[in-house]
């Protein structure tokens, strides 16, 4: 099976072009959803959060506060390594089980910080949703209710557009045109298609 990694930067439009694919059949692995999974109240991450981070990042029914968390973690690179070290290997495990048991000709792995974790070689390709950084920080501002200096400085934390691309084998530009979008996707998901089958017959000729 095809495993296409979909990622781009915060507010490019990642969810909306995940929404276009599952339109159209196709099972897609949202890595957000299993992080949120994999920290739930019990679990052994959770637990490992609370040792390294301590209890203010907990709420007061025993679940992740992520706000505490995140404003630990935001300007610490040593600390966001530690959390990752935590959660990465747990979140790859359970994607690896939901993607063997998933349907369909091909999968979508929606991975935001695909390029920070260094996941590129799981992937059979790689779709980079992009758009230009001036519409990023405008799109964070009106979501998150923040100022300009504030939208910059999350754009700064994560990759650069310039590093998304360079591993893209695929780019959909989502500068706001929703029927462009929904046809750049429909262009894609015929291309998946078509290398869907293709390996599925060198599969078989071997």
């Amino acid at each position: 099976m095809i495993r296409i990694a979909l990622t781009g930067g915060i507010a490019s439009g990642k969810s909306a072009v995940a929404a276009l694919f599952e339109a159209h059949g196709v099972p897609v692995i949202d890595s957000d959803v299993i992080a949120r999974d994999v920290v739930a109240p019990g679990s052994p991450a959770l637990e490992a959060i609370r040792r390294r981070f301590g209890d203010v990042v907990l709420q007061s029914d025993g679940s992740l506060d992520r706000r505490a968390l995140r404003e630990q973690v935001f300007a610490d690179p040593t600390a966001r390594r530690d959390l990752e070290t935590i959660t990465h290997p747990a979140i790859r495990e359970r994607m690896q089980a939901w993607s063997q048991t998933a349907p369909g000709p091909y999968q979508i792995h929606m991975i935001p910080l695909l390029v920070e974790s260094g996941g590129r070689r799981d992937f059979d390709r790689v779709l980079v949703v992009d758009c230009p950084e001036a519409l990023q920080i405008q799109r964070v501002m009106q979501r998150d209710g923040v100022d300009a200096s504030s939208a910059q400085k999350v754009l700064a934390a994560q990759a650069s557009r310039a590093e998304r691309l360079a591993i893209a084998d695929d780019v959909i530009v989502n500068d706001g045109d929703r029927s462009k979008l929904s046809g750049d996707v429909d262009a894609l998901h015929e291309r998946y298609l078509k290398l869907s089958v293709y390996a599925t017959k060198a599969a078989r000729s071997e």
